[in-house]
């Protein structure tokens, strides 16, 4: 039965004048289980005819079927499919892949088969034991002999069955002991039943085959039979069931493994090609960062300026010279504000600068009229004693509350003045509680402040029903825009007019939120840049690795990797660089974080989950949009192509 048929096949090299013709309407025709020798001079042919018997490459013109099987006809992964099944390559230099041990190397085909680690080590060990390779299964080919690398490429070429074995020079490149010992082998492999057809310019290595074809500027110019020997195949290769699922699994893995492989065989040039992606990860998020601890720290000054507050003040505006002589707001209004349902809390505020006096010191210091609720409006906190009741604001008590500057400039020896006397503008008041540092922005947090209830103020101190401003406390559930619209309609008609200004701190809190977070998003597009830099690094070193190593590609194609499997292979290696850089890259970040966060006491790097994760995600995107074109050039590879490349 015929297993090989060449019909009228042609095959022509270069173009124009360059053409040349190299194998001319050749008709051949190969029986299963026969041994046959090709043989001819250099240039005449033979190889070009070997690498079209094994699907490396295709004719120009004529028919060529493989079990009654048009090859012509097969796209790529099946002619894939077809070496991986079919054939067994035996190369004159081998063809063993550096980095892998001789079992790895004897097991690779089954890779491409679907089988899973255990089933093709077993095999693979048995392969290598049977040519007396059993104690070289973790040797590298650099720790093998010209003979025993020849023996795991034997070894590989019978790993799926090898159901037609090709062997190109298999002896060229041994001394004539070690040529021996390869020849015994195939013979032997000839009498279990496998197809062999043999490629030599040696006619005493031709002369051991039973059938002997010689090739002469690309066409036949005889075909002897010396003998007669076909043999039925005595062993059959066990077939496997697997999944479909299992056999993408098994690949997969495979891919992952050999990209690790790559990857720590080139550590410096990886970590060198990771550099971009850690430097661009770890701007990400640390300007994130950054930008968080700065939003915090502002957003705590407002609030302890009040959250959720509205301030009334009498004119038109910071602008407005005459407010300051503007007397238009009254208590009334803050009392009228207050019943309010969606107002919590209303103060009137009246303020007065004057001479504060303890014992030998006399400051200056700024008085605050206020009402009880106004601690709390403000998010004041009470450091030590109390603040004043709504009953001592009605009965105007000389009680004052005094702040943290107050303290350490009026009573340096006393860290405890809650029952001492001060004197403003020759009044006497009496301390019941200070208030803890004030943190919030602006001069007020530089000044010494006081505060007196409002009615002591107006009516004790300053001699006057006047008040210089309202706040007033939103309720949380209360949107503040819609409340300071209501607030400003009501007090119009109060007033018959609009003769006051407000300020939302809600509105401030919202735009410094916004300010921020847009300084956030343009600080941390520029880090993408960088991204995107590092992202182009790995692109350009992973076309250098397909180049470097597109001999391995040719291997692996000849062995039964199909277009896929390469892609996979290289956009494995790509998106690994690129997440071991994002891991880096969020480690020097952290690490960064750490050490500032130690060295500052008032402000430290707020690092967000979120942020981590999106950047490893851009880390794995980059890997897979950068990666993607080198791993397609590798996977578009013509495997004769790759195979002749050193």
């Amino acid at each position: 039965m015929n297993i090989i048929e060449f019909k009228k096949i042609n095959k022509f090299f270069g173009q124009g004048d360059n053409r040349v013709h190299v194998l001319k309407n050749i008709d051949l025709t190969i029986e299963k289980g026969d041994f046959v020798a090709i043989i001819g001079q250099s240039g005449s042919g033979k190889s070009t005819m070997m690498n079209i018997l094994g699907c490396l490459d295709v004719p120009t013109s004529g028919a060529y079927k493989i079990n009654g099987v048009e090859v012509g006809k097969m796209e790529k992964d099946e002619l894939a499919d077809l070496r991986c099944k079919t054939f067994g390559f035996i190369f004159q230099r081998y063809n063993l892949l550096s980095n892998l041990e001789a079992r790895e190397n004897a097991a690779l085909p089954a890779v491409y088969l679907g089988l899973n680690a255990e089933s093709r080590n077993k095999r693979a060990d048995d392969l290598l034991k049977r040519l007396e390779l059993g104690s070289k299964l973790k040797n590298k080919p650099h720790e093998l002999s010209g003979g025993q690398q020849q023996r795991v490429s034997i070894a590989r070429a019978l790993m799926n069955g090898g159901e037609v074995i090709l062997a190109d020079e298999p002896t060229g490149a041994l001394d004539s002991k070690s040529g021996e010992r390869v020849m015994e082998i195939i013979k032997g492999l000839h009498k279990q039943g496998h197809t062999i057809i043999l490629v030599t310019h040696d006619s005493k290595i031709a002369a051991q085959a039973s059938r002997i074809i010689e090739i002469k500027d690309g066409e036949i110019v005889s075909d002897t039979r010396k003998s007669d020997e076909f043999y039925e195949t005595a062993e059959t290769l066990e077939a496997v069931k697997k999944s479909k699922f299992d056999v993408l699994k098994y690949r997969f893995l495979e891919s992952f493994n050999m990209s690790v492989h790559a990857i720590m065989s080139n550590k410096m040039r990886s970590l060198l090609t990771m550099l971009g992606i850690i430097i661009g990860i770890a701007s990400v998020v640390s300007v994130v960062a950054l930008g968080n601890a700065s939003q915090a720290k502002i957003m705590e000054q407002i609030n302890s300026m009040g959250t959720n507050t509205i301030d009334i003040r009498p004119g038109t505006g910071f602008g407005d010279r005459r407010s300051a002589r503007v007397r238009t707001l009254k208590v009334s209004d803050s009392e009228h504000l207050s019943k309010l349902s969606f107002i919590d809390n209303a103060t009137p505020s009246v303020s007065a600068s004057g001479n504060l006096a303890y014992g030998s010191y006399t400051l200056t210091a700024q008085l605050n009229g206020v009402g009880a609720q106004y601690f709390d409006v403000k998010g004041r906190k009470i450091a030590q004693g109390r603040i004043f009741t709504e009953e001592e604001v009605d009965k105007m008590a000389s009680v004052v509350v005094i702040d943290d500057n107050t303290l350490k400039e009026a009573f340096p020896d006393n860290p405890n003045p809650v029952g001492e006397i001060i004197i403003f503008n020759k009044k006497p008041l009496k301390i019941i509680g200070v208030t803890e540092e004030d943190n919030s922005p602006g001069p007020m947090s530089e000044m010494m402040n006081i505060w007196t209830p409002y009615t002591t103020a107006m009516y004790k101190i300053n001699g006057t029903n006047d008040i210089d401003s309202i706040t007033v406390k939103v309720s949380n559930n209360v949107n503040s825009q819609v409340a300071e619209e209501s607030i400003e309609n009501i007090l119009t008609v109060l007033h018959g007019k609009k003769d006051f200004f407000m300020i939302n701190t809600d509105s401030i809190k919202q735009t410094v939120e916004s300010a921020t977070n847009t300084m956030k998003l343009l600080i941390a597009s520029i880090a993408v840049i960088s991204l995107i830099v590092g992202g182009i690094g790995v692109m350009n070193i992973m076309l250098v690795s397909v180049t470097e190593r597109t001999r391995e590609i040719g291997i692996r194609m000849a062995i039964g990797a199909k277009q896929a499997d390469i892609l996979q292979q290289f956009l494995i290696e790509a998106v690994l660089i690129c997440l071991v850089g994002g891991f880096l890259g969020v480690s020097l970040s952290l690490l960064v974080g750490w050490a500032f966060n130690t060295f500052s006491e008032d402000f430290g790097m707020i690092f967000s989950t979120a942020s981590i994760i999106l950047a490893l995600v851009c880390s794995t995107a980059i890997g897979i949009i950068f990666g993607y074109m080198p791993a397609k050039n590798a996977s578009n590879l013509n495997p004769i192509d790759a195979l002749a490349s050193e």
